[in-house]
């Protein structure tokens, strides 16, 4: 069956066709093929575009569309710049490659920056966007957004300079601006559920503060808790930040103290799930007979830690295709950006106990 846009691109050719266009003929405007063909004004602006990347017509900005076929030079590559905190560890690979393939196959260039989760890096890499001018879209990860950041007015600049933003993995509160991300609330309230209905009541829970989604998976978590009637216990949850993710196997201590007494424990990620792992087993601590573990993600690290633990599925590879395709639909004008949140699948594996309450 023809597609709408498909219509208004067949009529047009068929004008070329009989004579009745010419090079250098002005097409009817956009509300006349509209009405004409009873379509939408994205509709009629899609099969515009397609007809001007054929180089059968040319868009004058406040003058219409022209008969123009073959006399253009080809235009540049569109070039999308996609800003992720980090490129090669976790699962940015896998969010990045699905991105790049969407953009190379509809002709697009990718060009990666890496702000390392540090907010003078993301000011940086933004004053060089703004400075060069030469990107046309960016899809940007956002860095530790869960603290004030004082890079938000050159996301606005960017934005004056009508470049399109699309923000993933997480946003700024403070910016208007969409985002292709998990569902974070319902992940932690979906693998704290998942303890609940397993039968455990003492619950931990280690979260990451200086981002957005651990604040979002901690509110799922307590969603989970005072459905279940259960008191939210301020000395069991652990708040961590970036940098120290990396020691919490070598600075275990407070992690020990906080859980003491806890029969599970939820995780802000899989990495932190894979540390705390480690640091049981350094300790004599069995999985899941003395504690179960829980994490969010389902990477690489929860199928081949040293005990494969179960994890809420963030489908990484919808994200990236996801926001590649909004971003090339804003670029061409068939749609507008919007925030989607992808549901979360819970990964079950054998890290979590089931308890018998008598």
């Amino acid at each position: 069956m023809q597609k709408k846009y498909e219509e208004v691109i067949a009529w047009i050719r068929g004008e070329l066709r009989e004579g009745r266009l010419k090079q250098g003929d002005k097409l009817p405007s956009e509300n006349m093929l509209k009405k004409r063909f009873h379509v939408s004004r994205q509709t009629v602006r899609k099969a515009l575009s397609v007809l001007e990347e054929e180089q059968i017509t040319r868009s004058v900005r406040g003058s219409g569309t022209y008969i123009e076929i073959g006399k253009r030079q080809r235009k540049r590559s569109m070039r999308i710049a996609v800003m992720t905190t980090y490129a090669d560890v976790y699962i940015f690979p896998l969010i990045v490659k699905e991105i790049g393939r969407v953009l190379s196959d509809e002709g697009f260039l990718l060009q990666i920056a890496v702000s390392n989760n540090a907010i003078e890096k993301e000011r940086m890499i933004l004053k060089d966007f703004i400075r060069e001018k030469s990107i046309d879209g960016l899809i940007a990860e956002t860095t530790k957004s869960g603290i004030p950041n004082p890079n938000l007015k050159l996301y606005k600049e960017l934005e004056r300079m009508g470049v399109p933003i699309l923000f993933i993995n997480s946003f700024y509160p403070e910016l208007d601006i969409p985002h292709i991300s998990l569902d974070d609330r319902e992940a932690g309230r979906m693998v704290t559920q998942h303890l609940l209905d397993c039968g455990h009541m003492n619950i931990a829970g280690i979260f990451k503060g200086d981002d957005g989604q651990g604040h979002q998976r901690y509110a799922g978590y307590v969603d989970a808790l005072m459905e279940a009637d259960i008191k939210v216990k301020g000395k069991q949850v652990i708040w961590i930040d970036s940098d120290e993710i990396e020691e919490m196997r070598d600075d275990c201590g407070r992690v020990l103290k906080r859980i003491k007494g806890c029969t599970a424990c939820v995780c802000y990620n899989d990495e932190v799930a894979n540390k705390m792992v480690g640091i049981c087993m350094d300790q004599g601590i069995r999985i899941p007979e003395d504690l179960s573990i829980i994490g969010i993600d389902d990477s690489d690290l929860s199928r081949f830690c040293e005990i494969p633990f179960t994890s809420a599925r963030n489908p990484v590879r919808d994200l990236g295709r996801i926001a590649a395709e909004m971003m090339i639909g804003r670029i061409r004008g068939f749609t507008e950006i919007e925030t989607v949140e992808l549901e979360p699948e819970l990964i079950m594996r054998s890290s979590v106990k089931v308890i018998n309450h008598i």
